[in-house]
């Protein structure tokens, strides 16, 4: 989300193109914007009757350059340029930073890279509040972009005060998922969720996967998160570019393996920022992103800041409802693998006998959502319809591969509540009289592992 998509009738048309999840970037904007955004979106997705998933993505300890008079400058290849703790706006080719010990982190001969590594400086000389470095490969710096010192971050907070300051407002306003950036290990998430407990929130957490480290420690960060973000964008700065590729492949695989949603994000139709149309690599990458088995595929600038917000999610709905058309049913119980709890037995059963019987659908009484994830785990080639009167789990649903949601009065016995499904199913189109269904469904109501 960002000015782009600030107006209410470009909004509208965004979620009608199949905008499911707004993003809420806490590296720009004050509490005052992200409220006003938070609203906006509740209120119009209402109206559209649509589920949209609202998530917080705190910056995290990342290095920014502050303010740049007129907005950005152009930075020519072998200039020199000073990155200060001081004051000061880009005017003789000093730019501030926001991190105060930001000198003591680098050293001379320290390659620096600027706007997720489209500008590459070198370190020549520092001092307590300078260090002056001479431009390697130059272009346009903007206000507030990145600054990155690859093999030098892993020593900052996984929490700054600005992150608290931004999670207490998050969680105050409710919003659905909170996304944890530059995550290193499992120990970073168990801080967050620790921190989330002293305002009784249980917020789900996204890790976001943007260094190296991370990646080393993927499956224990995935045992304390509930889900995980492919961040291409600083990954791709911390690491080599030619093993973002991999590395995307790897994180996405892990996730699935457990049941947990994965986002892929950072440039997907970058060239849409400008253009009405996307290249046809970039066609390639979001296609390859949901074929590798993302739940969901991410937008950022073409949105936020782009000339063409409601093209660039048509666009992208198309390429993903081209590329759904193809992607087999995953069997996961005949490769052998345990299944996870109780539920996930059953989500695995449920698609195969859905698959046998040629079901129009599976539908799942679900109170907290668990039961549709793990049905969606297993990728099945129909319809999942999750049913549930708990409104946070059907927005939180949104995110989740191949699951349409709606609401439901909660019943009393089991027997009321798969005909109360199944006429929901009926009304919003999803099943119709004669059609076979798969219904899953737990007794007593709200049970947890009670999944039958």
């Amino acid at each position: 989300m960002g000015p782009a998509s600030d107006a209410e009738n470009i909004l509208r048309d965004m979620l009608r193109a199949g905008m499911d999840v707004a993003r809420l970037n806490f590296s720009h904007g004050d509490h005052a914007t992200h409220a006003a955004r938070i609203e906006q979106v509740r209120r119009i997705a209402h109206a559209e009757n649509v589920n949209v998933a609202i998530l917080a993505d705190l910056q995290g300890p990342k290095i920014r350059v502050g303010e740049i008079a007129g907005g950005a400058i152009e930075l020519r290849t072998g200039a020199r340029m000073v990155l200060t703790t001081r004051a000061a706006n880009g005017a003789e080719n000093i730019f501030s930073v926001d991190l105060p010990t930001f000198p003591l982190l680098v050293e001379i001969g320290q390659q620096i890279l600027l706007d997720d590594g489209l500008i590459e400086i070198k370190v020549e000389e520092k001092n307590s509040t300078d260090v002056i470095a001479q431009v390697i490969s130059g272009g346009e710096l903007r206000s507030h972009k990145g600054v990155n010192v690859p093999g030098r971050m892993s020593n900052l907070p996984a929490l700054t005060q600005k992150d608290r300051a931004d999670l207490a407002f998050a969680l105050e306003l409710k919003v659905d998922y909170i996304a944890q950036s530059f995550v290193r290990r499992a120990e970073d998430v168990s801080e967050l969720k620790r921190a989330m407990k002293q305002f009784g929130a249980e917020t789900p957490v996204i890790a976001k996967i943007e260094r190296v480290e991370a990646v080393e420690n993927i499956a224990s960060i995935l045992e304390v998160s509930d889900g995980v973000m492919v961040a291409r964008g600083d990954l791709g700065v911390e690491a080599p570019p030619e093993q973002v590729p991999y590395f995307q492949k790897t994180i996405i695989q892990q996730a699935n393996r457990v049941g947990k949603p994965v986002i892929t994000a950072t440039q997907m139709l970058e060239s849409m920022i400008e253009h009405l149309r996307p290249t046809r690599a970039e066609a390639s990458d979001v296609a390859n992103a949901i074929l590798d088995g993302s739940d969901a595929v991410m937008l950022s600038a073409e949105t936020a800041v782009g000339k063409y917000p409601v093209e660039t999610v048509q666009m992208m709905a198309r390429i993903a409802e081209s590329t759904d058309a193809h992607v087999p049913f995953r069997d996961f119980v005949a490769s052998g693998e345990k299944a996870l709890s109780v539920t996930d037995a059953i989500g695995n059963a449920t698609c195969e006998i859905a698959m046998q019987i040629g079901a129009r659908a599976i539908i799942t009484a679900t109170y907290s959502g668990f039961t549709a994830r793990m049905i969606a785990r297993n990728r099945p080639a129909i319809p999942i319809f999750a049913v549930s009167a708990n409104e946070t789990t059907l927005r939180r649903l949104a995110l989740v591969w191949g699951v349409r949601a709606a609401q439901m009065e909660e019943p009393g016995t089991l027997d009321e509540m798969v005909a109360v499904v199944i006429q929901v199913a009926q009304k919003n189109g999803i099943v119709q009289k004669g059609d076979w269904v798969v219904v899953t469904a737990g007794a007593p109501v709200r049970a947890p592992g009670r999944t039958n």
